[in-house]
């Protein structure tokens, strides 16, 4: 894909508009919600407890609320996600981004993260909102992370995401492309941790990227614009 391509509204079109700070406030929810409709972002990304806030601010727009769940460690269990996940959806989320449990994949036990995963998509997809795995691309090697993505796809999954953003490291290129490579086009592709400006997000773009996770939305409209 070309620069000429990934025009401003296409990037803003990408952007699931992040705020998941432990500290994170109403009025900053708020704010997010008002700057995702006025850049018309994809979605805004928060945790479960303001999902009813962020579709009372959003109101009748098709700006979507995105709730993560299992977040950030992915450690919970399964029953707890999938009731994380009923529940934010219940109160409006349209989109979930489910954390896979890190240390049951490197261990080995795929069957574990597969059911885990289809529980969460079946959970999900009755009401039409789409799931996104977070594989925490920092905590995995490269085999590690293909695996993450072919059992994602194979339990119905709708994107594989690269990282919370709470770790030890964010999205890189590398990561972007390993991922579209393993799960092909039939499932989108989030980057998302550490992504803070229009060149980090022209790069995932083109590696591979589908949706882009970001707090930094705003800015990077504004530089895109710019350009």
């Amino acid at each position: 894909m070309s620069d000429k391509e990934i025009t401003p509204g296409m990037i803003a079109g990408m952007i699931d508009h992040t705020l998941l700070k432990p500290e994170a406030m109403p009025d900053e929810i708020e704010k997010l919600c008002r700057e995702a409709v006025e850049n018309h972002f994809a979605s805004v990304c928060v945790n479960p407890s303001y999902v009813t806030l962020a579709g009372r601010a959003l109101g009748d727009v098709s700006v979507k609320v995105c709730a993560v769940i299992g977040f950030p460690l992915g450690a919970t269990t399964t029953d707890s996600k999938v009731q994380e996940a009923r529940e934010a959806i219940a109160h409006g989320a349209r989109e979930v981004d489910m954390v896979i449990n890190i240390g049951r994949l490197k261990s080995g036990n795929d069957g574990y993260v597969e059911n885990e995963i289809r529980a969460v998509v079946e959970a999900a997809h009755p009401d039409l909102s789409i799931v996104k795995v977070i594989i925490e691309t920092c905590l995995l090697t490269d085999k590690e992370k293909e695996k993450a993505c072919v059992l994602a796809k194979s339990a119905g999954a709708d994107f594989v995401k690269t990282s919370t953003g709470f770790s030890k490291g964010g999205a890189t290129a590398a990561d972007v492309a390993l991922m579209r490579k393993v799960v092909g086009k039939s499932i989108g592709v989030k980057a998302s941790g550490g992504i803070r400006s229009y060149a980090d997000a022209v790069l995932m773009i083109r590696s591979g990227a589908t949706r882009i996770g970001t707090s930094s939305g705003v800015k990077i409209i504004a530089e895109a614009l710019a350009a």
